[in-house]
């Protein structure tokens, strides 16, 4: 049983205000937002984990280069299935933000889920 918990937030209550736990689809979904949005070097345990996309908030950075990090994070991260392989969409909003969406496999039974991210905007 693991406790649900996004990335920046505090740990979630269930309804009884006792420390909530996390189904198995939302844990595929927080630990994939936790490796793209953790700096390489910030997880003291593993200080090459991480995709590092927050430290991109700020710079200038093509949208391709942000595609190519999320496939090679996600290619690292075991709840991720490699087949069929993670679908990477990667658009300029014109805003100074980059719109990603992710579509990938769930290692442990197949199914598919998609998680949308917005990267860049004012540090």
């Amino acid at each position: 049983m693991d406790l649900s918990h996004d990335i920046g937030g505090d740990l979630m209550l269930d309804a009884g205000s006792g420390l909530a736990t996390v189904t198995a689809d939302d844990w595929v979904r927080q630990r994939v937002l936790r490796r793209l949005l953790t700096n390489p070097g910030d997880y003291i345990w593993d200080v090459g984990y991480g995709g590092g996309l927050r430290s991109q908030i700020g710079n200038v950075v093509a949208a391709g280069q942000i595609a190519a990090s999320i496939r090679r994070q996600l290619q690292l991260e075991a709840a991720i299935a490699t087949s069929p392989a993670p679908q990477v969409s990667v658009s300029d909003s014109g805003n100074g933000t980059i719109d990603t969406t992710i579509t990938y496999a769930d290692a442990a039974d197949g199914t598919t889920s998609r998680v949308a991210l917005t990267v860049g905007g004012s540090p």
